[in-house]
């Protein structure tokens, strides 16, 4: 919504007012909350506001008839920030648009009690009203977009030695490694929202048999026609075999896995289908430059990258992927969307570094961002959710955890 003032009061000795407004949601206990602030327009008794976004739940809690107050202030450069006066309106009001209706006196009750003839401190006008539905991410899931699942495992020596016991990789008859933790946690996740549970499984960084050529995108299972495995078990079962195959090597580039999802996802464009890549590695990147034009120019496509680091490295390159604090870039081109999620695997274990305290904490924050991922690829094409008929019911256990595991209620 946009507003304008006209006539508001003079405040400033020199020059005019410096107007800006304060929206208050009203609480059931008669409280007001603030929700939302303009911003300050210099030196001027009629106002123009630029335009507004405000979620509706924000403005009126859903409740159409409930007060919304604004007040009318005149800026001051040490906070001292002087009343012009204030009115009252509702979402029902307001939804009757750009209209004389929508014209309100700026009272100042004060002003209003010593002076007799006192009318008002100027007059607020709304420009433009629109309302917008905003949908979730579960409307995308029901109208059938599917989550393509693939993972990336790093196999350079910087993990150690697989036979031996500091190996990031070693396989403990006993207990899981990290990779394969990491692994599990996320991927039972994310499973259940690909329909057909076949998971394409690479590995970067190894010299490969029988002539030991090395690669940055090679099958797990071997099969590089078909690199699908069944399930996280399949997925877990080709990483063992790996691990007896290959020869861990280097360098750590990333870039050609992302490619290689990134091919994928920019075939379907059209909100059918979303693509999730997660990258396990112990953090040591060899071609950042160009991970980080790959990143930027899968940030355009239904694309999230998740990556998550094992071991105790530095993972200050991971933290700059991960883009949450300064927007990543590549030869001064800005990323679209934040695509990447990172999430060092040892904030989430025990102190012997044997098990991890809560698999639901880890799977939760590692996808607490694909919601909101996949709604701003969808917004940013302007695709909406099909309005699908409800899948038929299969009888099976209660899904509630992939709710939680992404960030959503069980409702």
């Amino acid at each position: 919504m946009q507003f304008c003032a006209n006539k508001l009061d003079k405040k400033d000795f020199f020059g005019k007012s410096d107007p800006f407004m304060v929206f208050y949601r009203s609480n059931e206990d008669g409280t007001f909350t603030i929700c939302h602030k303009t911003e300050v327009v210099k030196n001027t008794l009629n106002p123009v506001w630029q335009p507004f976004s405000i979620p509706v739940r924000a403005l009126c809690n859903g409740d159409y008839s409930r007060t919304i107050k604004v007040e009318v202030y005149d800026w001051d450069r040490d906070g001292s920030h002087d009343f012009i006066g204030e009115f009252t309106t509702s979402y029902k009001d307001l939804c009757r648009g750009y209209s004389q209706l929508n014209v309100y006196e700026v009272v100042n009750a004060k002003k209003k009690i010593k002076k007799k003839r006192y009318v008002n401190s100027g007059t607020v006008s709304l420009l433009s009203f629109n309302v917008e539905s905003e949908h979730t991410f579960l409307d995308y899931i029901k109208g059938g977009t599917q989550i393509h699942f693939t993972v990336a495992i790093d196999f350079t020596a910087s993990n150690g030695n697989p036979s031996q016991s500091t190996s990031l990789h070693y396989m403990n008859p006993y207990q899981m490694n990290a990779y394969a933790m990491a692994l599990k946690a996320v991927g039972e996740i994310i499973q259940d929202y690909d329909s057909d549970k076949m998971f394409p499984a690479l590995g970067f960084g190894a010299k490969l048999p029988p002539d030991g050529r090395v690669s940055h995108e090679f099958p797990l299972n071997g099969n590089v026609e078909n690199p699908y495995c069944t399930g996280i078990p399949g997925i877990l079962e080709a990483y063992h075999q790996s691990l007896k195959t290959v020869q861990l090597y280097g360098p750590t580039n990333f870039a050609p896995v992302v490619n290689h999802v990134a091919r994928y996802a920019a075939a379907v464009q059209d909100g059918s289908q979303y693509f999730v890549l997660l990258i396990i590695t112990d953090g040591v990147i060899s071609d950042m430059a160009q991970t980080k034009e790959a990143i930027v120019n899968a940030a355009k496509l239904p694309m999230s990258i998740i990556i998550v680091g094992v071991g105790q490295a530095e993972f200050d390159a991971m933290v700059e992927l991960d883009g949450d604090d300064i927007r990543i870039s590549s030869r001064g081109k800005l990323a679209e969307r934040d695509i990447v999620q990172f999430v060092p695997f040892r904030d989430y274990m025990d102190r012997t570094g044997n098990h991890v305290l809560s698999m639901a904490r880890l799977a939760k924050d590692v996808l607490a961002e694909i919601p909101d991922q996949l709604i701003s690829y969808m917004k940013s094409r302007a695709i909406k959710p099909n309005s699908a008929p409800p899948p038929p019911y299969s009888p099976g256990p209660p899904k509630t955890e992939l709710c939680v595991g992404l960030g959503l209620s069980k409702d």
